[in-house]
């Protein structure tokens, strides 16, 4: 009878199927290299990183599958017990606004609201803090991408941008 809990215990350890998946994905990202070609050190192919990525990946999860098996692992159940939905929830609602918004509107009409409204209903910041954070920081990443690396941002109906 122990036995078999002990094989169920495994089986369910999160850990483990992580750590097989992160490997599973490794393996891929191998494969995808040499696929590309390597090349050699001196004049490396268009799959030279990603090979040796792939391997770093591999070596990363066995390292996880080890730890697993060796040392045991939290369940699946365990790891979701008292999870709070409604913050992500929250986050992917604003995303996914902010993806529809940013073509209509532009980069900085569609950031500005974005950045109050998770500076606020995330994690709380006094309002004299969220406001100056949600203008300036939106405004710093549009010049640094529109005037400093060139890159061109939806202005939107407004052309504000």
């Amino acid at each position: 009878m122990s036995d078999q809990t002990n094989v169920k215990l495994r089986l369910n350890n999160s850990e483990l199927w992580g750590g097989l998946i992160g490997l599973a994905l490794g393996v891929f990202v191998i494969w995808s290299g040499i696929k590309l070609k390597l090349g050699t050190i001196n004049d490396p192919g268009s799959g030279y990183v990603l090979f040796y990525t792939g391997i770093l990946m591999c070596l990363f999860a066995l390292t996880i599958i080890v730890a697993a098996v060796t040392e045991g692992g939290p369940s699946f159940g365990s790891r979701w017990e008292g999870a709070r939905w409604t913050k992500p929830l929250v986050i992917i609602a604003c995303l996914t606004a902010f993806s529809f918004a940013l073509e209509p509107l532009g980069f900085l009409l569609s950031a500005i609201p974005l950045m109050l409204l998770l500076l606020r209903a995330i994690d709380p910041v006094r309002w004299t803090l969220a406001i100056p954070l949600a203008v300036l920081a939106p405004l710093g990443v549009w010049w640094v991408l529109k005037r400093a690396l060139l890159i061109q941002l939806p202005s939107g109906i407004f052309e504000i941008g």
